[in-house]
This record gives structure tokens, C-alpha cells and sequence, in this order.
């Protein structure tokens, strides 16, 4: 679906666009992630209305979303077929198309703050395995001492292909100087391989922000790679002139051509929001400086 916001009096455009994840199961409940989602997108437009850029809001909102169990990233996470649980995020600034990233991250709570040290404290884009789990402990982010404790799988059922379940979170955010940030993070499908990384933290494929659009990805990453995902968005609007609308909705029937399934939120720079899914539901939400407010799951 697309959401196409105007202006209400204030000069002052800003959006925020959150996901919980593509596929959820019919017939669970979801009263609690929307309801947490609700709450986040309301402390998010907050901030943007204070003045706060977007990679800052973006980071903040998918930190939250990792924190609270919810969804398949962060405490939500399960562990591999060795019983580790490694996990993916990354962050985009549209400015300046910095991006920072982490793969196959363990032991940290936040691996989106993981993601964002990268960015910024480094001049690389990615880290991976043991090289990002001391990166990222050099710079004091917080522990996980006991992952047997701590993580709490979301879910453990399997979709209906037969693969098992996978989840991510991400938010994309247009701020009041109408710049862009998108961020992700994930925890990965249930019973991966180890060392398996998906789309979440390869920017281009699970997520991208640049002067037009931000992007963040959701489903099976595989295929997200495969099309480059997040980044045609940017691009269909730019060679082709398609609307942020028609270009996600064009990446994701490429998708579907291949055989796989999710979903994506996007957001132009005009604040025109889309959040087109091939699965049975998609738990989304946003929020915008005209009043526009939603979050749902599925329908």
C-alpha cells in the first residue's frame, strides 16, 4: 500500500516509517508488537518535530525495537543450528551515504549501535564475526554475559515453505532539513547455517538512504540480495522516473518473480511513504507531520 502525505500549514515535512518484520503467522497475536510500535512511532515523531535528524531517530527507534523481544532481531533473536546467536544490523545516512554495518555479531546487545560505531568511528563499512564483537567493545556497547538468559526466540514455527521463520526490524525517517536514514537489524532466519548473513546489514540489498529514498528490507534475504533490493528502489526513481510507490512495488515483483518473499518500507523525500508486501502480512506502522498515523500487521 502507499501512503501519499501533503502539507498542513508548517513548512516542515518530516515522516517515520517502522517494520517489524514480513511473513507473521495467521492466527498469532500481535496485540503487543503493535501496540509497542504504536508507542515507538509517537516517541519518534517527537524527536523528528524537536528537530532531530533522521539517523539519529532511525537508530533510537530500531535500538528499541531490538530491546523488546518482539520480533526476530535483538532479545527476539534464536540461535543457529550450533545454539549461537549472531546477529546483523546496519545504518545509512541519506546525507552523505555513510553507512556502517555488522555481521555475524555476538555477545552485544545493540547491534545497531555496533552498526553505527562502524559508521562512525571507522573508516570502514563492515565488520564481521569476532573483528565486530571487539570493534564494538572497545567502544563500551553494552554485553550479553548470558545469551541463554537474555534471548527470548520471538518465534520457533516454520513458514509455508517449509524454511524456517525469519524476521527483521528497520525504520526509515525524513527529517524537518528533508534529509533520509535508514537502519536494520535482524537476528536471521531460525536454525541458519553459521556464518550465514542475509540482506539486513549489506547496504544496497537490505537497506539504503541517499538524497531521493531510504529503504529497509524484509523477508527472505537471499533474494534481496540477489536484486540488489533496497538500492533498485533508488534507482527505478532515478533512471526511470518511477514513483517511490511504483519503483518498490517493481523491486519486490522481481522478487517475487525469483521466488521470494517480503516486504519493504520506503520513503521519498517528499515524504511519500509505500509499504508493499508478497507475504501474508507485513507488522508496519507510521507516523507524520500531517497527523497521518497507522500501524497494522496484516490487510
Amino acid at each position: 500500500m502507499v501512503a501519499t502525505f501533503t502539507k498542513k500549514g508548517s513548512s516542515k515535512i518530516w515522516a517515520l516509517a517502522l517494520h517489524g518484520g514480513a511473513g507473521p503467522m495467521k492466527g498469532e497475536n500481535y496485540d503487543r508488537s503493535e501496540a509497542h510500535m504504536a508507542e515507538l512511532l509517537r516517541e519518534g515523531g517527537r524527536m523528528l518535530e524537536k528537530g532531530c535528524a533522521a539517523v539519529d531517530v532511525v537508530c533510537e527507534m530500531v535500538k528499541e525495537l531490538e530491546a523488546c523481544g518482539l520480533h526476530v532481531a535483538g532479545k527476539g533473536s534464536a540461535p543457529n543450528r550450533d545454539g549461537d546467536y549472531e546477529l546483523d544490523a546496519a545504518v545509512m545516512d541519506g546525507e552523505t551515504r555513510q553507512a556502517g554495518a555488522v555481521a555475524a555479531l555476538q555477545g552485544i546487545r545493540h547491534p545497531i549501535l555496533a552498526a553505527r560505531a562502524v559508521m562512525e568511528h571507522s573508516p570502514h563499512v563492515m565488520l564481521v564475526g569476532r573483528g565486530a564483537h571487539d570493534f564494538a567493545r572497545e567502544h563500551k556497547l553494552k554485553r550479553v554475559k548470558s545469551p541463554e538468559n537474555y534471548y527470548q526466540p520471538a518465534t520457533r514455527k516454520q513458514n509455508k515453505t517449509g524454511e524456517l521463520a525469519h524476521g527483521t526490524v528497520g525504520a526509515v525517517a525524513l527529517d524537518a532539513d528533508g534529509l533520509l536514514g535508514a537502519a536494520t537489524s535482524t537476528g536471521g532466519a531460525l536454525n541458519k547455517q553459521p556464518g550465514r548473513v542475509g540482506d539486513s546489514p549489506l547496504v544496497g540489498a537490505g537497506l539504503w538512504a541517499d538524497e531521493r529514498v531510504a529503504v529497509s528490507c524484509t523477508g527472505i534475504g537471499e533474494y534481496f540480495i540477489r536484486t540488489s533490493a533496497a538500492v533498485d528502489v533508488s534507482a527505478r526513481m532515478k533512471y526511470a522516473r518511477r514513483s517511490v510507490d511504483e519503483a518498490a512495488q517493481d523491486t519486490l515483483d522481481n522478487i517475487s518473480f525469483l521466488g521470494g518473499e517480503g516486504g519493504m518500507i520506503a520513503l521519498d523525500c517528499l515524504g511519500r511513504l509505500t509499504t508493499p508486501f508478497n507475504t501474508a502480512g507485513m507488522k508496519r506502522g507510521w507516523i507524520h507531520a500531517n497527523g497521518d498515523f497507522k500501524v497494522a500487521t496484516f490487510g
